[in-house]
């Protein structure tokens, strides 16, 4: 009995599937047809440390015209390694009518072998089955005996996939797209701090001006006057600061699944669209622009997100 529970559609890809035109967000899973795969044995403890070697284990074996994601997994005593290509994938799924926005997860046949006992047909020439513990397709025609077949549903949903982040339209993929949002906040910090030091080197200056004044103008050392001017510098510095703290704020909703797309900003306003992969991202970032007592719009037929507020 499979107690894994599914809320979204499972589909099988192949080859030789027929074109589906899903109205929600459905879950792929992936025959051999688009993947490539290792197994094994090595004397690795930990997860991460076995994604690090992954792409060094593919070498020569892959298509140097596209850009491949690994997927690795442990089963039994050896580690599985998986190399596929988004746009590969995306491309063929296209071709059969799924839009790239409409993918949820992907996962790979590899990780339901428990559930392929019985071979699954793929049209009417091929099999999913099982050889030497390895998900492969297999010809009818190669069989001696045609084998009692499954049937193929949502039941065969694994417990981890991927979410392959450039279907939902954006040109970059996921770790170009968290480098980006890093180098950003970077960007942030290093503003920030150099407002500081001006902030600092102006006060200084502020002082010294205001005691060459008053050598110059024994008017100005009344307490009223050198307020007054004190207070025309704490101006300026409080709109410098607000410009710091409003791209801070922008900083902090750069987050997994989220990209910042348009950044403007005068004396008294600010504007800043994000590009979203999901609508659950979308809706994480209008949070916390609420939180920070933000205005948010929609862009209109899209997953983008305006956050707008004032200095």
């Amino acid at each position: 009995m499979n107690l894994r529970t599914n809320k979204k559609e499972l589909i099988l890809v192949h080859t030789a599937m027929e074109p589906v035109k899903p109205l929600k967000n459905v879950n792929l899973l992936l025959t051999p047809q688009f993947y490539t795969l290792k197994k094994e044995i090595l004397p690795i403890k930990y997860l991460y440390q076995a994604k690090k070697i992954a792409p060094s284990l593919f070498e020569g074996l892959l298509d140097r015209t596209l850009s491949y994601d690994f997927f690795v997994f442990k089963e039994g005593d050896a580690w599985v390694f998986i190399a596929y290509s988004i746009k590969k994938i995306t491309d063929f799924l296209s071709e059969k009518g799924i839009a790239p926005e409409k993918i949820s997860k992907l996962y790979f046949a590899q990780q339901v072998l428990d559930m392929l006992q019985n071979p699954i047909p793929l049209g009417e020439k091929e099999i999913l089955a099982i050889i030497d513990e390895t998900a492969v397709v297999v010809p009818m025609a190669a069989l001696d005996e045609m084998p009692q077949l499954g049937a193929f549903d949502a039941k065969f949903t694994p417990p981890k996939g991927v979410t392959p982040y450039i279907a939902y339209g954006s040109l970059l993929s996921f770790k170009q797209s968290a480098a980006i949002a890093a180098l950003l906040i970077a960007f942030a910090a290093a503003y920030a701090i150099e407002g500081i030091w001006h902030a600092q080197a102006a006060s200084h200056q502020q002082e010294q001006e205001l005691e060459r004044l008053a050598k110059s103008y024994p008017a100005l050392q009344s307490k009223y006057a050198r307020e007054s001017i004190a207070a025309k510098y704490k101006t300026i510095d409080n709109k410098e600061r607000k410009k710091r703290e409003a791209l801070k704020t922008v900083s902090s909703m750069l987050f997994k699944g989220v990209t910042l797309s348009f950044l403007h900003m005068d004396a008294k306003n600010f504007k800043a669209q994000f590009g979203c992969t999901d609508a659950k991202a979308a809706r994480k970032l209008q949070e916390l622009a609420k939180k920070a007592q933000l205005k948010t719009s929609v862009i209109a037929g899209s997953l983008d997100v305006q956050v707008e507020g004032t200095l």
